[in-house]
């Protein structure tokens, strides 16, 4: 694909497991734009600051950690980097996700992510997943999913996911972190997760990967180039 003539923004927002990481990679390359992983940064800053022994109660100095990290992707969202370091496997520790969570919540944090998530997306089209991509990061997207899925379908997902890292979870403790995770996202005062009223509900349960794509294409497809294929 050539691209269009100028730049466009997919924001696909949604709670943990829903599916959109896989989804917005695969678009992402199916489209030819840059991939932005929104989670991916705050597990980075999550991680830099376990190494620095930062508490997350102090909340100025992870505002200051977050504002001096240099947070990097390539090629295609496929590795993250911090500080010109691949940490692609260790933010993805169980440990770092959880913190990740408490450090997403922290105002300062979310303004100074918010801030490079907006750089990101203004030099390239770039398709951008997290919780408040369509709400916040960028309200005026040219393209916005909530993409949802029921809560079993998320606890398999995320069990699949641990397997394939090697890492052992039972059903309980995913549904039981799950469950925090939703209400920790949901009510936060900065930023909390909700759908845009402009967003298109994407209910991904039952269905395959590829029907959720080319459901999302469709739409950047309608509302972008009048119908004609993107890819």
């Amino acid at each position: 694909m050539s691209g269009p003539f100028r730049r466009v923004v997919i924001a696909i927002d949604g709670p943990a497991g829903a599916g959109k990481s896989t989804i917005a990679r695969r678009l992402a390359n199916r489209l030819g734009f840059t991939y932005i992983d929104t989670g991916a940064m705050y597990r980075a800053v999550a991680l830099w600051a376990a190494r620095q022994n930062v508490d997350a109660a102090d909340m100025h100095r992870m505002e200051q950690l977050a504002r001096a990290a240099d947070i990097g992707f390539e090629p295609a969202g496929e590795r993250v980097l911090l500080n010109g370091e691949d940490v692609t496997a260790d933010i993805r520790s169980p440990e770092i996700g959880r913190l990740a969570s408490v450090v997403a919540a922290i105002p300062g944090v979310r303004r100074a992510l918010v801030e490079k998530q907006r750089a990101l997306g203004a030099r390239t089209s770039v398709i951008m997943e997290g919780r408040d991509i369509g709400t916040v990061v960028f309200p005026a997207a040219d393209v916005k999913v909530y993409l949802d899925a029921d809560t079993q379908e998320r606890v398999n997902r995320r069990l699949r996911d641990f397997r394939d890292q090697g890492e052992a979870a039972s059903a309980e403790a995913i549904a039981a972190q799950i469950q925090e995770r939703d209400q920790r996202d949901r009510t936060r005062a900065e930023a909390p997760l909700t759908q845009a009223p402009d967003a298109v509900y994407l209910d991904s349960t039952g269905r395959s990967i590829e029907q959720v794509e080319e459901e999302i294409l469709k739409l950047v497809r309608a509302r972008i180039t009048n119908g004609k294929d993107f890819s």
